[in-house]
């Protein structure tokens, strides 16, 4: 069962504390608070957990602060859209506002390999005006002689570059718990001179220990992978995992499954799930065409694969793009065969302007009266 308050509620009030106190005397229940901060207003939401069968929704709607109540039929009981009332995910973070409506783009290196090509991206990506990139310090390798990462090696020079160059918000995959203590730890050196979003990979979708630690944190929103090779359902309660510990600041992300019928992509496209995440959930979208496709294979019209996938999330409402750049592909130390180049930059992100424009066109073809 979920309880919204009134908009702005203040916790200090005594209409606050009447209907805290009742609701925290009901047995058999276990409660949950999640605020969630929007662009003009802020709610407050309380999760009813256990045998909710017993409560009386009235008695509920009648005390004070109660704007609404409503009983939660599915799995997905914090992230879900339970109505069509139910608004979306919506946050801010460092700067950046990520909900079910916007749209933004992360091109970076999948693996941090020198502070030279760090450099050479942050410094495109601001010349383009995007304040968002993705870095990767842990590379988790089905191949344990592959390369893994420079950690926390890299840290410093990464968010220093990110914090001269103005980006705010750096999607960097974790895969301990104490990757967090060390981006934290850097950061927290640094001055804070960007933000991390923590990045939980396809491998570790359904790692539970490690998405109650990441869930338990709020400092930071967290991106998660939809797992290579379970259903949507089950990736979705992955997301829940993260939410039930308190953080629901969270980003779906679909990558492309594996299939026996995928070649020779690197994985099944699996973006037509987009408008069903929206549906059946209230987070924002990310698609990763990258991984889905896997190389720059082109077809007669010009177009590399990877982009008419990047293009087909985005018309479908993708809100966020995870996708590979590099400045020399074949030096790079992880996935150089998929990575587009710095020159393509302009044309990708021009591209990915005319599919959101289409996006917003078909949205007004089918909702005007």
């Amino acid at each position: 069962m979920l309880v919204i308050l009134n908009p702005n509620t203040d916790e200090t009030t005594e209409d606050f504390k009447i209907t805290w106190e009742y609701l925290f005397g009901l047995p058999e229940i276990r409660l949950q608070k999640h605020k969630v901060q929007g662009r003009g207003q802020k709610l407050t939401e309380i999760y009813l957990i256990g045998n909710t069968a017993k409560v009386n929704q009235e008695d509920i709607e009648l005390l004070p602060s109660v704007e609404r109540v409503i009983r939660i039929s599915h799995d997905f009981r914090i992230l879900g859209r339970h109505s069509k009332e139910t608004s979306s995910i919506d946050f801010e973070y460092n700067g950046v506002r990520f909900n079910q409506n916007n749209f933004h783009i992360f091109a970076g290196l999948c693996a941090v390999d020198n502070p030279e090509n760090v450099e050479r991206m942050m410094q495109a990506l601001q010349e383009y005006g995007h304040k968002c990139t993705r870095m990767g310090a842990y590379k988790p390798r089905t191949n344990p002689y592959s390369f893994q990462g420079h950690g926390k090696g890299c840290l410093p020079y990464v968010f220093e570059l990110a914090g001269k160059f103005g980006i705010k918000v750096v999607a960097m995959e974790v895969t301990h718990e104490q990757h967090i203590e060390e981006i934290d730890n850097c950061l927290e050196k640094l001055g804070r001179p960007t933000g991390v979003m923590l990045q939980i990979g396809t491998r570790n979708t359904q790692n539970f220990e490690l998405l109650k630690v990441v869930g338990r944190q709020h400092t930071y929103p967290v991106l998660l992978k939809r797992g290579f090779g379970i259903s949507l359902n089950e990736s979705l309660n992955a997301a829940e995992y993260l939410a039930s510990e308190g953080n629901n600041q969270v980003i779906f992300c679909l990558r492309g499954m594996k299939t026996s019928f995928n070649t020779p992509h690197r994985n099944m496209v699996d973006f037509s799930h987009i408008p069903i995440v929206k549906r059946l959930t209230r987070m924002p979208v990310c698609v990763d065409p990258s991984h889905s496709v896997g190389t720059r294979e082109a077809s007669p019209d010009g177009i590399l694969d990877v982009l008419h996938s990047m293009s087909q999330g985005i018309i479908a409402g993708a809100n966020m793009v995870l996708v590979d750049f590099h400045p020399f592909p074949t030096e790079a130390l992880v996935d150089g065969p998929q990575a587009l180049t710095l020159d393509e930059l302009p044309k990708f992100i021009e591209d990915a302007q005319i599919s959101r424009e289409a996006y917003k066109q078909r949205v007004a073809l089918w909702t005007e009266k």
